[in-house]
């Protein structure tokens, strides 16, 4: 247990935004928002999976829709609180604990802003590891925990509350609200007791946000090189340097959707790497082959800085390197791949660990 003040914020959203393959909301909104809230209410309480009571009722508090629509259409902070009391006075109890969706961007940021408002401690733990576009592509779904009844909110002052038959149903009903809703909403789900949530969701997602920021941080102040510095925080590997050369997005029903092509340079030149995008980093494409996919992480950075570049903030002409880390062991499962596997995204391939993909490579990580 320990408190979580503004300056720690600055390391979570940063790392968060590694951890987040280009998705999961702008980290700096969600990180000015839980800023705001931390300052005007106090700081936020942040406890292990393990310190909390079998019996204690927690609940997932995140944003939903594309990240591409939230760049203009900012959120006030509010609606996800609304979201979240609509949730407790429709379970007819109070909710002990809040807890991340998912580690990426915003929505590891967002729920700092609900457990300062409302004075509830945040669970270190998150319903993936990483991020990915679907509602029901978290881990509770593999230990059937339904993910409603779901919560949805608005900026305009609109809310929801839809019970679904499973986890996919909810994804479909909640996505369809959420485009009604201006292609973003903020939700509140997955509510499940202290014991569930330590046998189904990823631990110490928060402070591994924290230490991969810090890491960033503590680099560019020493001048050493940050990626390289990630890799070693994170075990992760370098997949490709080179520069954008064409960048194709769109909004399509709540997602943003795309492909970034980049041109290799250095010890890459020659050759071209295909990122696919759905919100998050889906698969990279070497020269027409599948090297790294979900659910393995894609990340990409500014090839200078270290810094991690959203879907929505990637642009033509910049210098990156796209890095690889390998994911959660719950999605090496046959149920976590029937999940969130290549195939599930439309690619007809076995998913491959990275850390084989990558063996001949070592000396790159």
């Amino acid at each position: 247990m320990r408190l979580i003040y503004p300056e720690n914020l600055e390391d979570i959203a940063l790392g968060a935004a590694v951890l987040g393959t280009g998705g999961g909301g702008d980290p700096y909104i969600g990180k000015l928002l839980a800023i705001q809230s931390i300052r005007e209410y106090g700081p936020v309480t942040l406890v292990s999976a393990d310190e909390i009571p079998d019996d204690c009722l927690t609940a997932h508090a995140a944003m939903m829709g594309a990240p591409t629509v939230m760049v203009e259409k900012l959120p006030r902070g509010e609606e996800i609180v609304t979201a979240f009391l609509a949730l407790q006075t429709y379970l007819g109890r109070r909710i002990d604990y809040v807890a991340c969706a998912e580690a990426g961007g915003l929505n590891s940021t967002m729920p700092f802003t609900v457990a300062a408002r409302l004075g509830l401690p945040l669970v270190d733990a998150d319903g993936m590891g990483r991020a990915f576009p679907e509602l029901q592509m978290v881990t509770p779904t593999m230990y059937g925990i339904s993910a409603t009844p779901l919560a949805m909110a608005d900026e305009k002052g609109n809310s929801a509350i839809i019970n679904t038959i499973d986890n996919h149903w909810t994804e479909t009903v909640a996505r369809s609200i959420t485009i009604d809703m201006g292609c973003t909403a903020m939700i509140a789900g997955v509510s499940m007791s202290g014991r569930e949530l330590k046998e189904s969701m990823v631990h110490g997602t928060l402070t591994k946000c924290e230490e991969i920021g810090r890491t960033i941080r503590e680099a560019q102040a020493s001048h050493r090189d940050p990626i390289a510095a990630i890799l070693e925080v994170t075990g992760g590997f370098r997949v490709f340097k080179g520069k954008v050369a064409d960048l194709r997005r769109r909004t399509e029903r709540g997602f943003a959707r795309g492909e970034a092509k980049i041109q290799g340079i250095d010890e890459d030149e020659g050759s071209e790497l295909v990122l696919h995008f759905q919100n998050e980093h889906l698969v990279a494409i070497r020269d027409g082959e599948i090297i790294v996919s979900v659910p393995d992480l894609l990340a990409v950075l500014d090839a200078e800085t270290g810094m991690p570049i959203t879907t929505e903030g990637l642009r033509y002409g910049f210098r990156v390197v796209v890095i690889g880390i390998p994911c959660d062991a719950k999605w090496r499962t046959p149920a976590g791949l029937e999940l969130v596997g290549p195939r599930y995204f439309g690619y007809d391939i076995d998913y491959v660990p990275i850390e084989q993909r990558f063996a001949a490579r070592l000396g790159d990580r």
